[in-house]
C-alpha cells in the first residue's frame, strides 16, 4: 500500500509542477532533487533487492561499509550498466517534463503543493522506511534481558581428541535436498547426509543472510550487526574484539585452524574475523595462484571448488600426517548467486526444471559432487576416525535463477554432522538456527554447550524454541549486539603499531591508514579503500573548527605541514583544524604512543581555504625537492614539469600503464645537460622481461633491458638538442588486473620504474 501511495504522490508532484508550477529556476530545482531523490531511493531499492530479495537491509549497508576486494562483478556489469543509463534516463525526462510549460508565470501555491508531494512519495516509500529503520535500529536502548541469554563459554576444551573439517556451502540450503521438488538435485551429497546427523530445522534470523554474517552467526553465536558510524566495522582492525568465539576456543585448546576457500579473503572482511579468532593460517585467491596447477582456471569470484577442495583435501592429508590437533574450515564459491558456475570436472553440467536448463540448479548439482568427493576421500582415509565433519550452508540462497522455485517449498539451511568415532545415523528436527551451529560443534569436540546466543542442539534447548518469535526477538537484541563491537566514544590516548598497521584507542583496534574526527561526544573513524576517497579528499571536507587525527603516510601530508617528509614513505601523525593550527610528527617507533592535542585557536579563513586547496591538489601536480625521480611517492621533482603514462604510486614504485599513453614521457621545465647519465632502477613486467627498452632524449636512442627483479641501469646520453623530455617505450605491455583497485578497469603494464637520476657529466 506505501509503495502504490507513493507512485501516486509522486505523480501527482510532477502533473502539478509541469501544468501549474510555472517558471522558477529555486522551485524547479528543488522539486526536481526531491523527485531525483525519490527514484534514487526506488532503484537502490530495487538494485538491493536483486541481490538479496528482501530489500535494503543490514547485508546491503554492511557489504558498501566494508571492503569489496575480490567481489565477483562481472555477472552484475551488464545489469548495473542498463539500471545507471535508466537512471540517467529517468532524470532527464523528469528535467524536461517539469519544464514542459515554462512559459506560465510562477505560481507559488501549485509549487508548493507540488513540493510538499515530491517529500510526501519520498516519505511514503518503502526505500526510506527501511533505511530509516535502520537508523533507528543503531540507537535504540536495547532489551534488558540479554545479558540473560548472552553466554560465555570456557576459553578451552579440557580435553580435545577430535579433529575438525567444517563446510560451508554457498547459498547450498537444505530446501535443495528436498528430492521430491528437486528429484536427483543432490544425490552424492544427499546420501552423505542420511548417514550421519541430520538437524532438518535450521531457521535463519535477521543478520546471519550472507555469507560473513552466515560465518559470523555460526562460530560466535551472535549475527552480525555492524555500528556503520563512519563506516566503523570496515576501518576496525578486530571483529567483535571482545567475544569468545569458537575458533578462539579451538586455538586455546591447542587446535591450527585454517580456513580454505576460492575467492578473495578480503571481500567483507572475512580476513579482519577470521584473523579476530583463533585462525592463523588463511588461504584464499590470492594465495591459491601461486600452488594451483592451473592459475587462469577460476570464475568471477575466484576458483572454482573442485581446485579449492582439492587443495583441502592436500591440507587434510598433510594436517594428519603430522598428528597435530587441528581444524580445517573450507568455503565454496560455485554456487553464488545470480545463476553460480559450473567447473569443468563435473560428471552432471546441467540440470534441467521445468523443462529447460537451469544454471543455478546445475551449479548446486556440481558442487554438491565435488563436496561428497572430499569428504568421501575422508572417510576413506585412515584418520577419519579422529574426525568429525561438518557441512553446513553459509545462508539461504539469495535471489538466484532457482530462487522462485525454493520459494515454494519450506526453506531452511543445511547443517549435518558426520563423526569418525562415533558413527551416528539420525534426523534431529529441533528448531534451531545457524547461531546453534558453533555451540553444537564445540559441545562435539568436548566443551561447553552454549556459545553467545547459541546452544547445542544435541544436549540444550535453542533459543529459537524458547520464544515464539525468536526473529523479532533478535531484532529487540541488535543495539545489544553492536555494543559487542566495543565501538569507542573518545579518543585521548592512542598507540600505533607500524608493523601490524593498526592505531589503538579507547579499547578498539583500527586498520591504518585512517581518518578520525574528533568531537566530545563522538569519534568518526573515516578509512581509506576502494570505495571511498582518498584520506586527504575526504579531510577537505571537514569544517574548520572540526578536530581531525590523521595517520598516513609521511609523504601524503609534508606538501602541506611538513616538506622535509616529502619522500617518507613510514608513518606520520597529523592533527589539529584545517581552519586553525596542525602537528605533524613521525613515527619512529615500533610501538608508538601519542595523546590527541587540540589547541584552542584563533581560527583562520584564509588558512582553511590554504589547506583544503592543497588537499586537492591532483597527485600529479604535486612537486617536491630531489634530485631524482622517486615513484613510490606521488607527483614528481620540482624540476619535472609534467609526466604521462605512468600509473598510480604503490609501496615499491610505480608502473608504466599503456591505457595512459603508450610511452613514458617525462619533461623537465628546462632542458637537460648537454651530456649525462640517466641512472634507472626498475623491473619488467611479464613477457617485457629480458627484451629491448627503447630510451629517447632528443634524437639519440639507447636501449635498456630489465628482468623481472628489480635492477639499475646506467645510461650514458649526449644532448645537442637541448631536449628537455625523456622517452621510454615498453615493448609489450600486458592488459591485467595485477595489484588493480576494484572497479578499476584493467592496466596495461610495461615496466615498473622505481628510481630515475640524471647525473650531469663532463663532456
Amino acid at each position: 500500500m506505501s509503495e502504490l501511495l507513493s507512485i501516486i504522490l509522486f505523480l501527482a508532484s510532477v502533473a502539478i509542477y509541469a501544468w501549474k508550477g510555472g517558471r522558477n529556476t529555486w522551485w524547479f530545482t528543488a522539486i526536481l532533487l526531491v523527485l531525483g531523490f525519490f527514484v534514487l531511493l526506488n532503484i537502490t531499492l530495487y538494485a538491493s533487492s536483486y541481490f538479496t530479495g528482501d530489500g535494503i537491509n543490514d547485508a546491503v549497508l554492511y557489504t558498501l561499509t566494508n571492503s569489496l576486494t575480490g567481489a565477483g562483478i562481472g555477472k552484475y556489469l551488464l545489469p548495473g550498466a542498463g539500471l545507471l543509463l535508466a537512471l540517467v534516463a529517468v532524470f532527464v525526462a523528469l528535467g524536461w517534463v517539469l519544464r514542459r510549460r515554462r512559459h506560465l508565470p510562477y505560481h507559488f501555491g501549485y509549487s508548493l503543493l507540488a513540493l510538499l508531494l515530491a517529500l510526501g512519495s519520498v516519505d511514503a516509500s518503502p526505500a526510506f522506511r527501511q533505511i530509516t529503520e535502520l537508523v533507528k535500529s543503531q540507537t535504540r536502548e536495547g532489551d534488558p534481558d540479554f545479558p540473560v541469554y548472552y553466554k560465555q563459554p570456557a576459553k578451552t576444551i579440557p580435553n580435545p581428541k577430535l579433529n575438525l573439517v567444517y563446510i560451508y556451502g554457498e547459498s547450498l540450503e537444505r530446501t535443495y535436498f528436498n528430492n521430491d521438488a528437486f528429484p536427483g538435485l543432490t544425490p552424492e551429497l544427499g546420501a552423505l547426509k542420511d548417514q550421519g546427523l541430520d538437524f532438518t530445522q535450521t531457521e535463519q534470523l535477521p543478520g546471519t543472510d550472507y555469507t560473513i554474517a552466515g560465518m559470523v552467526s555460526s562460530q560466535c553465536g551472535i549475527p552480525l550487526f555492524a555500528p556503520f558510524e563512519g563506516n566503523a566495522s570496515a576501518s576496525m582492525s578486530s571483529f567483535f574484539p571482545q567475544n569468545v568465539c569458537l575458533g578462539d576456543i579451538l586455538k586455546n585448546s591447542g587446535y591450527s585452524n585454517y580456513f580454505i576457500q576460492g575467492a578473495n579473503l578480503r571481500f567483507a572482511g572475512k580476513d579482519v574475523f577470521l584473523k579476530s579468532h583463533g585462525f592463523d593460517h588463511l588461504v584464499g585467491a590470492e594465495e591459491l595462484k601461486t600452488v594451483v596447477s592451473d592459475p587462469a582456471y577460476r570464475n568471477d569470484w575466484g576458483f572454482y571448488d573442485d581446485t579449492v577442495l582439492d587443495e583441502v583435501w592436500k591440507k587434510y592429508e598433510e594436517l594428519s600426517r603430522s598428528g597435530q590437533r587441528f581444524s580445517l574450515f573450507a568455503l565454496t564459491v560455485d554456487t553464488h548467486h545470480p545463476d553460480g558456475f559450473v567447473s569443468r570436472s563435473c560428471e552432471r553440467k546441467s540440470y534441467a526444471f521445468d523443462g529447460k536448463p537451469n544454471q543455478s540448479f546445475s551449479a548446486v548439482t556440481c558442487s554438491q559432487q565435488h563436496i561428497a568427493a572430499l569428504i568421501n576421500k575422508i572417510k576413506a582415509s585412515p584418520w577419519f576416525k579422529d574426525t568429525v565433519i561438518v557441512v553446513s550452508s553459509d545462508h539461504l540462497a539469495m535471489n538466484n535463477t532457482a530462487w522462485k522455485y525454493l520459494n515454494k517449498e519450506d526453506r531452511k539451511n543445511l547443517f549435518f554432522v558426520l563423526r569418525g568415532d562415533e558413527p551416528q545415523q539420525e534426523t534431529l528436527a529441533v528448531k534451531r538456527s545457524t547461531m546453534d551451529n558453533g555451540a553444537t560443534v564445540l559441545d562435539m569436540l568436548g566443551g561447553d554447550n552454549y556459545l553467545g546466543l547459541g546452544r547445542s542442539s544435541l544436549s540444550g534447548q535453542s533459543l529459537s524454541g524458547e520464544f515464539l518469535n525468536m526473529k523479532e526477538k533478535i531484532l529487540a537484541w541488535k543495539p545489544d549486539i553492536i555494543r559487542l563491537w566495543n565501538f569507542p566514544k573518545e579518543m585521548k590516548d592512542f598507540t600505533i603499531d607500524r608493523e601490524k598497521k593498526t592505531i589503538a584507542f579507547s579499547g578498539s583496534k583500527f586498520r591504518l591508514p585512517l581518518l578520525v574526527r574528533v568531537s566530545s561526544k563522538r569519534v568518526e573513524p573515516l578509512p581509506e579503500s576502494e570505495y571511498s576517497a582518498p584520506l586527504r579528499y575526504q579531510l577537505a571536507d571537514f569544517a574548520p573548527r572540526d578536530n581531525f587525527v590523521w595517520v598516513d603516510q609521511c609523504y601524503k601530508m609534508a606538501r602541506l605541514w611538513a616538506p622535509e617528509l616529502a619522500l617518507s614513505t613510514g608513518w606520520c601523525v597529523s592533527q589539529g583544524q584545517l581552519g586553525g593550527q596542525q602537528t605533524v610528527q613521525a613515527v619512529d617507533k615500533a610501538q608508538w604512543t601519542g595523546k590527541t592535542a587540540f589547541r584552542d585557536t584563533v581560527i583562520s579563513t584564509d588558512r582553511y581555504k590554504q589547506n583544503v586547496d592543497r588537499l586537492k591538489i591532483v597527485d600529479d601536480d604535486i612537486r617536491y625537492k630531489a634530485d631524482s625521480f622517486v615513484f613510490n611517492v606521488a607527483g614528481a621533482p620540482e624540476e619535472v614539469k609534467k609526466f604521462s603514462g605512468i600509473s598510480r604510486p604503490e609501496s615499491w614504485g610505480r608502473w608504466s600503464n599503456a591505457q595512459l599513453g603508450n610511452e613514458v614521457t617525462i619533461e623537465f621545465n628546462d632542458p637537460l645537460p648537454e651530456t649525462f647519465d640517466l641512472v634507472i632502477t626498475a623491473k619488467a613486467y611479464g613477457p617485457n622481461a629480458n627484451r629491448p627498452v627503447p630510451v629517447r632524449v632528443g634524437n639519440e636512442e639507447q636501449t635498456l633491458t630489465l628482468g623481472n627483479d628489480v635492477s639499475t641501469t646506467t645510461l650514458r646520453f649526449a644532448n645537442p638538442t637541448h631536449s628537455n623530455k625523456l622517452v621510454i617505450v615498453p615493448p609489450d605491455p600486458q592488459s591485467t588486473n595485477e595489484g588493480n583497485i576494484l572497479g578499476h578497469s584493467p592496466r596495461k603494464l610495461g615496466i615498473g620504474m622505481v628510481e630515475i637520476k640524471v647525473v650531469k657529466t663532463e663532456g
